[in-house]
């Protein structure tokens, strides 16, 4: 049986040509699955995809495993995670002129916060609002939500920066917004709570993981309150009316703050320029 999978797993070759097209790793291809497919098809048809690597299995057939350009849980996909990662022949994608594969991811904004604690979702809305705005190319949107330790494997990406975007209790008014840059230099031992979502725990979970957290800036809000996740009858699913009128202000600080940090980073040399690749 081992052999069997050995088999079925093994490498195909590094390009293969379609319509008279190099396609490789890296590749931006159109989706054309075949006609009289199911409906999982007909989502995929059309869509951009990039190609991650050209399979062969036992019968020497090649495969092109593909990932969506749009999706925002892409990285899940390079690391075979099934629903992000999907198989077509060479003779069902279309190669695309400019075939390289997309702009480097440079800037990851990360938003925090948990949906079902009230004001505790400021992050996680104000993501939601930035996934529609027209972002400087290579910024990454995610919306983490308790989820810390998945944000500390990202950060062992090497990104020229980071923003998360979180409630952050600091004494002002309800509403009031802060930009604050965390240090994470402490050599206090991070705390392996999968949940715990404290940028500066984050951020000292990521180095204890033998990442270099690049230069981070965390946009905060003054949450009204947050409810006791213990009491069933404090859950909330709204934002309170000052936290809620502060999201528009937090879209267009975020926004702001990629564009310089996007500037700074291209203003770099080509060798010095942190990249995912």
């Amino acid at each position: 049986m081992t052999d069997f999978w050995m088999e079925m797993a093994r490498n195909g070759p590094a390009s293969v040509r379609v319509g008279g097209t190099e396609v490789a790793r890296g590749s931006r291809v159109r989706l054309k699955p075949r006609a009289g497919g199911d409906a999982h098809d007909l989502f995929l048809a059309g869509r951009i995809g990039v190609v991650e690597a050209i399979d062969e299995d036992g019968d020497g057939t090649l495969h092109l495993s593909v990932t969506l350009e749009d999706d925002p849980g892409r990285d899940l996909g390079e690391t075979r995670f099934p629903g992000h990662r999907f198989f077509f022949s060479p003779a069902e994608v279309e190669p695309l002129e400019d075939g390289a594969s997309p702009a480097p991811r440079t800037i990851l904004i990360a938003g925090i916060g948990n949906l079902f604690l009230g004001d505790d979702g400021f992050g996680v809305e104000v993501v939601r609002r930035l996934l529609a705005e027209a972002l400087p190319a290579g910024v990454e949107v995610v919306d983490f939500g308790i989820r810390g330790m998945d944000l500390a494997y990202a950060l062992q990406k090497p990104y020229a920066a980071v923003v998360m975007v979180d409630a952050a209790p600091r004494g002002g008014a309800p509403g009031t917004l802060y930009v604050i840059e965390p240090d994470a230099g402490a050599d206090d031992p991070p705390e392996l709570a999968t949940h715990a979502m404290d940028p500066v725990r984050v951020l000292r979970l990521a180095r204890a993981l033998g990442g270099t957290p690049p230069r981070t800036l965390v946009v905060a809000c003054e949450p009204q309150s947050i409810p006791d996740p213990g009491r069933d009858d404090d859950v909330r699913v709204e934002l309170s009316e000052p936290v809620r009128a502060a999201v528009d202000e937090a879209v267009r600080l975020v926004t702001s703050l990629v564009q310089e940090l996007a500037a700074d980073a291209a203003q770099r040399s080509p060798s010095s320029q942190q990249v995912v690749p």
